[in-house]
């Protein structure tokens, strides 16, 4: 009995080791470009708008993870255009500067998704839309410049 069982052990672990994934080497994901952050941002406004207060939560979760996923993709460009020289830095760093400040826009309007009320919820709803909107535009705007 145990000579038939060694050997169907073995199969066993054979045959699940071809059925497994083979691992694939990982590759970047592929960059974002200036359209589909503006996509997005329609998308993520829309989105916002559709929260009921009742999902309050989960409507902060998805304003501060959009606006995460934007501040990730400024970095990116401040590291480009630290790489810049004379005039085109000085413009570069300008957009930069507007840029985080249309993002603190959009976070302080994420924290005040947070502590909306039944009553104040809409209005909420509709500055952080507003003011993660005006944010994109500006990323989608800064980034074109920067592929000039």
């Amino acid at each position: 009995m145990r000579q038939r069982i060694i050997p169907a052990i073995a199969v066993t672990i054979g045959l699940l080791a071809l059925a497994a994934p083979h691992a694939s080497p990982q590759t970047p994901p592929p960059k974002t470009t200036a359209g589909e952050v503006g996509q997005k941002a329609s998308e993520t406004g829309q989105a916002i708008r559709d929260y009921t207060v009742e999902k309050k939560d989960e409507a902060v979760a998805h304003a501060k993870q959009a606006t995460a996923e934007l501040e990730a993709k400024i970095k990116d460009l401040e590291a480009q255009a630290a790489k810049q020289t004379g005039e085109l830095k000085a413009k570069s760093q300008a957009q930069i500067k507007d840029l985080k400040a249309k993002r603190a826009k959009a976070a302080r309007k994420a924290a005040d998704l947070g502590r909306a009320t039944k009553a104040s919820w809409e209005k909420a709803k509709e500055g952080f839309a507003d003011a993660y909107r005006d944010l994109a535009a500006a990323y989608d705007k800064a980034a074109a410049e920067f592929k000039k």
